[in-house]
């Protein structure tokens, strides 16, 4: 009769924007506990279905659901009160589960709190004193995560996506959790070695498929095919979390090789960094981008990446609008925007009837300032909806669809993710019927614009501005690529080994 093997599950996962002036709060995340979280994620392609589905191939095998923290969207740096109570539940229901054999949590990577820099790092920490050194702890990543020594420390090995725009959620957690079989069951030892470069980097040879940075990564995954390597692949963080560890690495995990290791690490690092002054943004100014838009048969995509909400920006920059209005754009736009106040003058109003508000810089007021606008309302609604990429139940909260004009503004209530068209779709504007549509995302899957449409990437400012330099870095190490000249990369291995698992 075979030995039965407790594997606990958990999650916790948002990225933040250290640069979104608006902190987040607990009710920021989805919340769910014990065989919840089993229910929710075995039918869907994330990270912790296809880990499930590594553990179910294994009979023995007994999954202990305890905790998931689910992001609905990303945001400021979390409060630090709402990191303590998540902390606090999270950790809770880790001691409830125990005993367990095996720990697999599914995280982000680009966590960031009041009070504390590496929330990851402080989960794991506090875990692996909860489990004691015999249980291995294995977790799944962003490759725009944060990889910080304390991490990597205190679990035994990780899987991180191999694509961008992201499509393997599924592929990255079964990977985590046959990593995790095989050092239960097949004694791996995972030694990993990771490579710090003094790089941020954005732009469209990130795209994993078309761009350099595919390269590294395929690299990266013929290790894992060939004998002896378990887990290899890149993080490029995420430059909108200025933390101490913010830069990007090259990651390799092999069983017990630890020369290999840091020399495969080392030979995809030196790729990377061949590549590194080529991903960058080339960037239109915003009289410019509206000018090209004005000129341009069929529909234009204005890329405004710094108010992307899925980077954690806040969503309410209003300047390509003030642009299209102050240049008296004729062509039909549509544009998103969160604007709570300017939501509630046209629920006052009511369909079909003339509404006078001011829209943007709602949350960011640094940033933006309101523009006064006089529109017509054509749609109420209560923000809820599916979204296009995963038919996931999203909520802008109250939402309006306001005529300025031939410029059609959706404002939300709250933000919501902006990398598919859900929020468009939902509220009946098709992008193809327009000349111009603002997109709040720096990449989406190509057939949702890139495929059909002229894309601009718009020089806007934002919490999340691809233009690097101006958002005013302070923690992050330094010297490092854009925001200094003449960076020097000498390449080093840091290494950090796997336990023996009691079992």
């Amino acid at each position: 009769m075979l030995r039965p093997c407790r594997i606990l599950v958990a999650e916790c996962k948002q990225e933040v924007s250290t640069f979104n002036p608006v902190l987040s709060r607990y009710e920021d995340f989805a919340v769910t506990r014990g065989e919840e979280i089993v229910r929710y994620h075995r039918p869907r392609r994330s990270e912790i279905g296809g880990a499930l589905a590594a553990f179910a191939t294994r009979r023995e095998v007994r999954v202990v659901p305890a905790y998931a923290a689910r992001q609905i969207t990303s945001g400021g740096t979390l409060a630090g009160a709402a990191f303590r109570r998540i902390a606090r539940e999270f950790l809770a229901a880790v001691k409830a589960a125990l005993p367990v054999e095996g720990v697999y949590f599914s995280m982000h990577g680009a966590m960031a709190a009041e009070d504390e820099d590496d929330p990851e790092g402080y989960l794991l920490a506090a875990t692996r004193r909860l489990v004691g050194e015999g249980v291995p702890i294995v977790i799944s990543t962003d490759l725009h995560g944060i990889p910080t020594d304390r991490m990597l420390e205190m679990c035994d090995g990780h899987a991180m996506f191999h694509t961008y725009p992201h499509v393997d959620f599924f592929e990255t957690g079964e990977r985590a959790g046959r990593l995790l079989l095989r050092i239960l069951f097949e004694g791996a030892r995972p030694v990993t070695a990771k490579v710090a470069i003094p790089a941020l980097v954005r732009g469209d040879e990130l795209i994993t498929k078309t761009g350099l940075f595919g390269r590294c990564i395929r690299a990266a995954q013929a290790i894992e095919a060939s004998p002896g390597g378990l887990i290899a692949g890149m993080y490029i963080g995420n430059p909108f979390t200025d933390v101490p560890e913010l830069q990007s690495y090259s990651i390799v995990t092999t069983d017990g090789d630890p020369a290999r290791s840091s020399r495969d690490a080392i030979r995809i690092a030196r790729q990377f960094w061949r590549y590194h002054e080529k991903m960058q943004v080339p960037l239109t100014s915003v009289a410019e981008s509206v000018r090209i838009a004005a000129r341009t048969k069929g529909t234009v995509a204005m890329v405004d990446a710094a108010d992307a909400t899925s980077s954690g920006a806040s969503g309410d920059s209003n300047e390509i609008l003030r642009e299209l209005v102050r240049t008296g754009y004729a062509g039909k736009a549509l544009i998103p925007i969160v604007d709570p106040a300017a939501v509630r003058a046209a629920f006052a109003a009511g369909v079909g009837k003339t509404v006078r508000t001011k829209v943007g810089g709602a949350l960011d007021r640094r940033r933006f300032r309101p523009l006064p606008i006089k529109g017509t309302v054509r749609m109420l609604s209560d923000g809820a909806f599916l979204s296009e990429s995963f038919r996931d139940k999203w909520y802008s909260g109250p939402t309006a669809v306001i005529d300025v004009g031939s410029i059609t503004l959706i404002a939300i209530s709250r933000p919501v993710s902006l990398y598919d068209r859900a929020l468009f779709l939902a509220h009946g504007r098709d992008p193809r019927d327009f000349d111009m549509v603002v997109v709040k995302s720096p990449n989406c899957e190509p057939h949702m614009f890139r495929d059909w449409c002229t894309m601009v990437n718009v020089d806007a400012d934002g919490s999340s501005s691809a233009n690097l330099p101006r958002l005013g870095h302070t923690k992050c190490p330094r010297p490092i690529f854009p925001l200094d000249a003449r960076v020097a990369f000498r390449p080093a291995a840091k290494l950090f080994f796997g336990r023996k698992p009691a079992r």
